[in-house]
């Protein structure tokens, strides 16, 4: 198996360790000789750092390894939250993010909402967009029964599955904020409602149907062929689906930065 690739063998002290840089590719090779091991769970190998692999073997790109896992976060408040039971608070100065690498171990109060922004300018001003937010924050106060809401922004770029990861272990709620178009909606329901259901949300805003009113036709036209047959598997945005189809027109979210 060493010399097919399919284990790595480095030195561990004063012995060897193996490890398998292609997991899938090691199953399907251990299948072929034998289909008992079709059982077989490779998903708690344990977890190489380049470091590890510079240290034992002198090359740290021997295998695929992702350095930069995680995402960032902002907000226009201090929130508290804790990093393996470690307190901290999370408030980046204007103009700058906080990312988050320890995800398995980042966790929230029960007050805080999750609001995910799809385009990069939005979440990098989001204290721009504090009046349509506090509506959001009002809303959550009545549906969560809860005084002291909190909202803390994720980024959905880097487009990586860290942030589904985590929000699918986390028990507080999601609302995405995304262009009020069908591809936002399609993000949406594909992204983040197929995976974590009744518990994520799409953000309407109360003007919305001005907003696309007074859209871009073109936007429309560039989407519809590809999402006006699309599941729309969450009730709760049927009606901005109907507004989007009835001016044919769609809004990008970067519109509500003031």
């Amino acid at each position: 198996m060493t010399r097919e690739g399919f284990l790595v063998q480095v030195k561990n002290g004063r012995g060897l360790i193996y490890f398998a840089p292609d997991k899938k590719a090691m199953q399907e090779f251990l299948i072929s000789k034998d289909d008992a091991f079709r059982g077989l769970n490779l998903s708690n190998e344990k977890k190489i750092l380049r470091a590890d692999l510079a240290r034992t073997t002198g090359n740290s790109k021997i295998q695929k390894v992702r350095s930069c896992i995680g995402f960032l976060v902002n907000s226009y408040e201090p929130i508290k939250a804790t990093l393996n039971a470690n307190s901290f608070v999370i408030h980046p100065v204007e103009g700058t993010f906080l990312f988050i690498a320890d995800i398995e171990n980042f966790k929230l109060p029960e007050n805080v909402v999750v609001v995910g922004v799809e385009n990069m300018e939005n979440f990098r001003y989001v204290a721009r967009q504090k009046m349509i937010f506090e509506e959001l924050r009002n809303s959550m106060r009545k549906e969560l029964n809860l005084e002291n809401i909190q909202l803390l922004f994720v980024s959905r770029y880097p487009q990586t599955l860290d942030l589904i990861k985590w929000l699918t272990k986390i028990p507080n709620r999601y609302v995405h904020f995304g262009d009020l178009d069908l591809a936002g909606i399609h993000i949406y329901l594909t992204e983040f409602f197929a995976k974590i259901k009744e518990r994520a949300s799409f953000f309407i805003p109360q003007d919305a149907e001005i907003r696309i009113a007074n859209g871009s036709l073109e936007r429309y036209d560039n989407q519809v062929k590809r999402f006006e047959k699309m599941a729309v598997n969450d009730k709760r945005v049927e009606s901005l689906v109907a507004l989007i189809k009835k001016y044919h027109k769609g809004y990008d979210q970067e519109g509500y930065i003031e």
